[in-house]
């Protein structure tokens, strides 16, 4: 009685295939929607038997025609590597991608929520990073295709629920690890892994003082279906993410200690608009959903290097 048929877009990705299999979890019916430009079907390999699966392969640039009671929209390239390759491809996947989902809920009338990002912060000039803060992005720059276009995204979603009364959530991500991040994504995560694991050296950019945040994957998913079943009147945004927060050099010897590597840290030119801090704000998501992460750094690493552990070593 209970059973809702969900569509995830972006389903096949490291965090979307997490998702779907919590969804299914719950004994819902799940749409899966890729078009595995950076998703892959061995993500999702082990849910194809299940009956209440579907997967659909289709590019959110096309219409979406699907019928559904929810809908997250997890569809865009995430690491820099990836949304870098085509830059425009990424911008219109942001901004077309929310006009074909947000027209799918608006026919549907169903509950749609939105991914963002912490990169609508841009280079923060305050820290740590709350909802309120407007943000200090680069429009001109080389990350601007993914910064830009997520914050177009979330404009195209409040636009919709103030003109059309479409029901939306909208969450902001902050770094997220875990088991099925591709081991070519350039995110430091998976880089510092793979690289001690196969005994290179950990490349760090710029001084390796520069800090993140690290959410472990369950807790990020758990986040999300809390918001996505929370009351009708919170719409978010709302920062997911763990507060705590390392330094580059902090996560490259505790990788290097944790996979017994002899690898060396050399360093390397910082990247354009590279965020010098990040660390989310989660006290709204506290108050709201009742949420805050309990996997520790160090639990998630064991989890994610005995993942890349089974495919490299």
């Amino acid at each position: 009685m209970n059973r809702k048929r969900i569509l995830v877009t972006g389903g096949a990705g490291f965090i979307g295939s997490h998702l779907c299999e919590k969804l299914l979890e719950q004994g819902n019916d799940v749409v899966c929607m890729d078009n595995l430009f950076t998703g892959q079907k061995d993500n999702i390999r082990h849910l194809m038997e299940n009956p209440y699966f579907e997967f659909i392969r289709h590019d959110v640039l096309e219409d979406v025609y699907v019928e559904c009671d929810q809908i997250y929209n997890l569809a865009c390239p995430a690491s820099p590597i990836h949304y870098q390759y085509d830059p425009i491809k990424t911008g219109k996947t942001s901004i077309i991608g929310a006009l074909h989902t947000l027209g799918l809920a608006k026919r549907c009338h169903a509950r749609i929520l939105q991914a963002s990002t912490s990169e609508v912060y841009g280079d923060p000039e305050i820290h740590p990073q709350p909802e309120s803060y407007r943000g200090c992005v680069n429009p001109n720059g080389v990350r601007s295709c993914y910064d830009e276009g997520k914050r177009m995204a979330e404009t195209l979603f409040f636009d919709y629920h103030r003109q059309h009364g479409v029901d939306i959530k909208v969450i902001r991500i902050f770094n997220t690890y875990g088991p099925r991040m591709r081991s070519d994504d350039g995110r430091v995560v998976s880089n510092f892994i793979v690289q001690a694991l196969r005994g290179d050296d950990i490349t760090i950019y710029g001084d390796g003082k520069q800090t993140r945040s690290f959410c472990y994957v369950d807790d990020l998913v758990a986040g999300m279906i809390r918001m996505m079943n929370s009351r009708a009147d919170f719409t978010g945004p709302v920062n997911l993410g763990n507060p705590g927060e390392f330094t580059m050099l902090q996560l490259a010897k505790l990788v290097i200690e944790m996979t017994g590597s002899g690898s060396k840290l050399v360093h390397l030119q910082l990247p354009q608009d590279d965020p010098a801090q990040r660390k989310p704000v989660i006290e709204l998501a506290e108050k709201e959903l009742d949420w805050r992460p309990s996997v520790s750094l160090e639990e998630g690493l064991e989890k994610t290097i005995a993942y890349f552990k089974e495919r490299i070593c």
